[in-house]
């Protein structure tokens, strides 16, 4: 972000040319801008960068995230006051996902997933993750209209982790039959030595692992590499 007297939005990055044929208006990062301008009365501008570095239609967030981190750096730049509900308002507004990103911290999600309740983060804080996606866009809407409609009940509540290992991600199968390799990742991240759970982020493709340590994570990182070149991997860690 740098000031700027009108609102402008520049996409660098790896991922950048799977947008390049978006209109600017819808991005969700200059939706975050309109809305806090108009929400507030801001009268400047801003000259915003999007370094994008995660796969597109992806699974993991990544344009939430986006819109939560224009929110947050917006509010500094234009010096509002950044616990003011108004701006979390306009998070559940651009999205069920935006919320989550925005807070950034470990909570129980229900609703559409912009009713969230913190909570403490317990064995998953600083849980080493691997991150693996396919190279498949698996947008969000056919993968919803592919679900059962079956409700299975909803995840345990208490420890994190406790809860992830005994819950499932419903929109698995329908993501797997549009994507088939999404299955493939799964069971290679599963077969790692350290891995204690693996499974399809979100909508998908994109598929975690997560792992006792870090060497562990690291050596998985390393398999998927040697035998899967063309997949997007990262390695990082939960906070």
């Amino acid at each position: 972000m740098a000031p700027a007297a009108a609102l402008g939005l520049a996409i660098t990055g790896p991922y950048a040319g799977a947008l390049a044929g978006e209109d600017i208006a819808t991005n969700l990062v200059m939706r975050a801008a309109e809305a806090l301008r108009a929400r507030f009365g801001v009268t400047a501008g801003a000259a915003i960068t999007l370094d994008k570095n995660l796969p597109v239609a992806s699974g993991i967030g990544g344009g939430s995230a986006d819109a939560a981190a224009a929110l947050r750096a917006l509010a500094r730049l234009w010096q509002l006051p950044a616990k003011d509900r108004r701006i979390l308002a306009i998070a559940v507004e651009l999205g069920a996902d935006v919320p989550a990103c925005f807070v950034s911290r470990t909570a129980w999600a229900d609703g559409r997933g912009d009713r969230l309740e913190p909570m403490a983060a317990g064995a998953l804080a600083g849980t080493p993750l691997l991150l693996v996606n396919p190279g498949v866009a698996c947008p969000t809407g056919p993968v919803f209209r592919g679900w059962d409609g079956v409700d299975r009940g909803p995840l345990a509540k208490g420890d994190p982790l406790a809860a992830a290992l005994s819950g499932r991600n419903d929109l698995e199968p329908p993501a797997v039959a549009l994507v088939p390799e999404i299955a493939e990742a799964v069971a290679l991240l599963a077969d790692q030595p350290g891995v204690t759970l693996a499974r399809m982020s979100g909508s998908g493709a994109t598929c975690f692992a997560l792992f006792a340590d870090r060497a562990a994570c690291d050596a998985a990182s390393a398999v998927v590499a040697a035998s899967k070149p063309q997949w997007w991997r990262l390695v990082t860690a939960l906070i």
